[in-house]
């Protein structure tokens, strides 16, 4: 038997990492334990466990269990699924992979069944789900990342298994089998089965005439991947255009889906240039219109373009901070009732184009300061006209 499917886990504490969702305090354990499992969607790198996890849930759970495909998933096959499971005391467990390819009359099919809980949807995705799945989808259940299996809990996994096995392979090679596998745990063991089927020993030359390179830790949204994201965002903040090319480079090489680049530089642009430069949200927005038209390879090009302006732009998160105090303000209960002046049809309204373009009137029941100006880049001159449009330039 295949070793991926040999040592497939068969229970939550046989799942290789996910301490934050499965370890004693872990959330995932405890709707569980507590036997309040809901609909669920897990993402996160290939070979960390998504698919284990729903199985051993449904094992857990004593539920008929439906393993699906979003790539050939038919209407009629979910429905005759929960059809047939109407009056039985037993619900379904559906679990659909790749749920990132599912169409939206698909999604729009799911509700009626997830709303009446006919039975537990739970999906998986390298991807994440907040940019996949409709929002009707996501207010109906929740969402997990399941993280990057670290170095030292796949060389545990490779120890325990080749011990088992009485597989005879060199340190050099238990080396390689970790580190070229970029913690898909499945692809490790793939690897390590079809060397040991050709040579009596492992070696590091046996299992490079199967895995000449590494594989790429890219196109997905959890572990390296979002160390490599979030390297990209940072270099790019910090005015690092070299680092920022180099990182941009890495999550292509990974297969990355070029508009999620895009999307997060769109971000940046806006979280940490804003006004500074306004025309980086522009370009932002014509970039991954444009990525999203053309693909690879030539999506890397204007992507370049993006993050070299990006890197050398002025910095300034003013925006970013002024909304996160506007709601903070909100959400700490400073409603104000909107003055009467401005509300609809209000007579006592000074209309300021009737006045030059402004004139002194009050449109907050009491005042607040929320907007500070770090008066780099353009909001320098955005500052200078507001002074002037408000007469208080000196």
């Amino acid at each position: 038997m295949n070793l991926a499917i040999k040592y497939r886990p068969l229970s939550l504490d046989d799942i290789t990492g996910q301490e934050h969702l499965l370890g004693a305090e872990g959330v995932l354990r405890k709707l569980l334990d507590a036997n309040a499992m809901s609909h669920a969607f897990f993402y996160g790198p290939a070979g960390c466990g998504k698919t284990s996890l729903a199985r051993v849930i449904a094992k857990i759970m004593k539920s008929p269990f439906y393993d699906l495909n979003a790539t050939t998933l038919k209407i009629e096959e979910l429905r005759t699924i929960f059809k047939n499971h109407t009056n039985s005391l037993q619900k379904p467990l559906v679990f659909i992979d790749e749920v990132h390819r599912l169409s939206k009359t698909q999604q729009e099919v799911l509700l009626p069944f997830m709303e009446r809980y006919d039975g537990i949807i739970l999906g998986a995705s390298t991807e994440n789900p907040y940019y996949t799945l409709t929002s009707a989808i996501r207010s109906r259940s929740y969402l997990f990342e399941l993280r990057y299996i670290n170095e030292e809990q796949m060389f545990a996994l490779l120890e325990k298994v080749t011990q088992k096995e009485n597989i005879q392979i060199t340190d050099e090679a238990k080396q390689y089998a970790v580190h070229s596998s970029s913690g898909d745990a499945r692809a490790m063991l793939n690897l390590v089965d079809s060397a040991s089927k050709i040579a009596g020993v492992i070696t590091l030359d046996s299992l490079k005439s199967l895995r000449p390179f590494a594989l790429q830790s890219g196109s997905s949204e959890a572990g390296t991947h979002y160390d490599l994201a979030s390297a990209l965002i940072k270099s790019i903040r910090g005015s690092d255009i070299d680092a920022g090319l180099y990182y941009l480079a890495r999550l292509i090489e990974g297969g990355e889906n070029a508009a999620f680049i895009a999307r997060r530089l769109a971000i940046l642009s806006s979280e940490d240039i804003g006004n500074a430069n306004p025309n980086a949200l522009t370009l932002a927005s014509s970039v991954l219109n444009i990525v999203e038209h053309i693909g690879y390879p030539e999506a890397r090009i204007p992507l370049s373009q993006l993050v070299i302006y990006l890197a050398s732009s002025p910095k300034s998160n003013s925006a970013y901070e002024a909304i996160n105090d506007a709601q903070k303000c909100v959400q700490q209960g400073q409603i104000f009732a909107v003055p009467p002046h401005i509300k609809p049809n209000s007579n006592e309204y000074l209309y300021p184009h009737n006045f030059g373009g402004w004139c002194k009137q009050n449109y907050l029941e009491r005042p607040l300061s929320l907007y500070k100006t770090k008066l780099i880049g353009f909001e320098k001159t955005l500052n200078e006209w507001h002074e002037k449009i408000t007469f208080k330039a000196k």
